[in-house]
């Protein structure tokens, strides 16, 4: 596997997670609230799976990379990037905000809740879609097998250290959850990608 090959099942992931917060928004404008519950549940993986996990492997390590190796932050595509990720909080903060009202079935809320978590599912959509056709093939023309092979390892690490490598596991199962209970397909990720995060909990 290349590094980009296990960000990029990781976006399959999030993906389907997107899915499932469209889905929770448009019952929650049927029925007149939100459910909280399963709306924390979708908030707490990208918070912690996307944010974190995600992205925090991209900030500390693929874009550092990038940066060292000629690929300018001001101007440039890491930057781009990185006020992306800065966007997104903005918004999972937004949906905080509104969300206890909303599933109490406070119109205003509801309507606040829609409106972040729908500019939150736009930003992620566009941003992976840039990273996984533009940005991550021009890294990896330039990255040596030696290159490569020293990121995963940088990965493998960085699972280690959140909470022993077992979070990445707990927020598959509250991915595949929701899947469940909002009927949305799961993501189409290659045996490898799990295969890496196997041997970090080993």
């Amino acid at each position: 596997m290349n590094p980009s090959d296990v960000l990029m099942s990781e976006h399959r992931v999030i993906e389907q997670v997107l899915r499932c917060l469209d889905e929770i928004v448009k019952q929650g404008e049927s029925q007149g609230a939100i459910d909280r519950d399963n709306a924390l549940s979708a908030i707490e993986f990208f918070q912690h799976f996307a944010d974190h996990c995600h992205h925090g492997k991209e900030e500390t390590h693929f874009f550092t990379w990038m940066e060292d190796h000629g690929f300018p932050r001001d101007g440039g595509p890491t930057g781009v990037m990185l006020y992306e990720h800065e966007q997104g909080r903005e918004r999972i903060q937004g949906m905080l905000s509104a969300l206890d009202r909303a599933a109490e079935g406070e119109a205003k809320a509801v309507a606040v809740f829609a409106v972040n978590a729908r500019a939150y599912i736009g930003l992620l959509s566009e941003h992976i879609q840039k990273e996984d056709h533009c940005l991550f093939p021009m890294a990896e023309n330039r990255m040596s097998e030696a290159e490569r092979n020293e990121m995963l390892e940088r990965f493998r690490k960085t699972e280690r250290e959140h909470e022993d490598g077992h979070a990445h596991a707990r927020y598959l199962q509250i991915a595949d959850r929701l899947a469940e209970r909002y009927q949305v397909e799961r993501a189409n990720v290659s045996p490898e990608w799990f295969a890496i995060y196997e041997s970090a909990r080993a």
